[in-house]
């Protein structure tokens, strides 16, 4: 008979135990606790959960209390207790050994699990891997690859790992919003990962919130950067690389932004796709500087500064802690030793651009 829909083939023999501890008062054997840790690896394997299980032992156990003979229907109230206090001991020893085989083999499943899910990361992320078989198994991890998906990734002061709380965190909460479905999360290299639907802005905008403001106690993310939307698996990595692509250039270009898209940033990798073209235009442009009393670095600052400061004098004198007299002394000097004027239109466009070369291409430190 089946009891709460699990097989009454799982009590292998339990009930017959029972009958026998209830006359003899002995305890369970090594052999049959082994067995019955099978019996509970074995229930897990087939999809039983233990609270069903537990019932099953439990509900043999009422059975075969109320038929035993000899001892328990016959014999002093003495006799009756100590049966009992048997029955009961054995059913005790019984249920934790089941539950100990069942739990063992979810620990073995969740870990299989793990490692499918770690392999498919990879295969996902770096291109490897045949690509239908890829779609076969993103299926399994809720990801239809036919649409077009784009990635997000968070980078913190800390390594993130799979069991960072941080991690269960922003998990808890994307799944709360918008379900299991066709949203992964992961971390690879140390770094958070976020792969959803491009067309799903509201997804990374609610993973930069939650990795950037993620509570009182969590480790908030340095920054997250988020690739283009691209179709099929091939795009998945794509959109990875730009991501990281994009956490690379905020770095070298020293960024204030917390969330970078790449699709801002595509002007990057066109100045650099020539980079010796670029390492000219910062020689040329930028190389005199280094005769500057001090070197070319302070001068450097200060274009970088007062581009981002829209070239308004007093915000940019603001931002670098000096006063506007200093700053303009500083412009005039740049004018002098390059021959390029912050206030022509030309002129400013060349050196933003060969400022924005020169932190890309590391110089002046860095030699070109």
């Amino acid at each position: 008979m089946a009891v709460g829909g699990v097989p009454d083939g799982f009590l292998d023999g339990y009930p017959a135990i029972l009958d026998e501890v209830s006359a003899t008062g002995r305890r369970l054997r090594r052999a049959e606790l082994d067995a019955l840790r099978e019996v509970g690896e074995h229930a897990a394997e087939m999809g039983q959960g233990l609270r069903e299980i537990v019932g099953l032992y439990l509900g043999a156990t009422h059975r075969v209390w109320g038929t035993l003979s000899g001892v328990a229907q016959a014999g002093s109230a003495a006799e009756v207790r100590r049966a009992g206090d048997a029955v009961l001991a054995a059913t005790e020893a019984a249920v934790a050994a089941v539950g100990e085989g069942h739990g063992r083999a979810q620990r073995l499943l969740v870990r299989k699990e793990e490692a499918a899910r770690r392999e498919f990361i990879d295969d996902l992320l770096y291109g490897r891997s045949d690509l239908g078989r890829l779609a076969e198994r993103a299926e399994r991890f809720g990801l239809r690859l036919g649409l077009g998906y784009a990635v997000a990734v968070a980078r913190g002061k800390e390594a993130y790992d799979d069991v960072h709380p941080v991690v269960r965190r922003i998990e808890r909460g994307l799944t709360g919003r918008f379900g299991e479905r066709d949203v992964l999360l992961a971390t690879k290299d140390g770094r958070l990962v976020c792969i959803a639907p491009g067309s799903e802005r509201a997804v990374f905008d609610a993973f930069a919130e939650l990795a950037l403001r993620p509570g009182p106690g969590y480790q908030m993310a340095r920054r997250v950067a988020v690739g283009r939307r691209h179709s099929g698996t091939s795009g998945v990595v794509r959109s990875y690389e730009e991501a990281l692509s994009a956490l690379d250039l905020a770095d070298r270009l020293e960024l204030a932004a917390p969330v970078l898209r790449a699709a801002e940033l595509l002007v990057f990798p066109v100045l650099m796709r020539d980079r010796a073209a670029m390492a000219d235009l910062v020689r040329t442009v930028l190389g005199p500087l280094n005769n500057a009393r001090g070197g070319a670095g302070p001068l450097l600052e200060t274009i970088a500064v007062h581009a981002d400061a829209g070239y308004v004098n007093a915000e940019a004198a603001r931002r670098l802690g000096l006063g506007v007299r200093t700053l303009t002394y500083r412009l005039e000097r740049i004018k002098m030793l390059t021959g390029y004027d912050p206030a022509d239109a030309l002129h400013r466009y060349t050196l933003e651009t060969a400022a924005m070369g020169a932190r890309l291409l590391g110089w002046p430190a860095q030699p070109l």
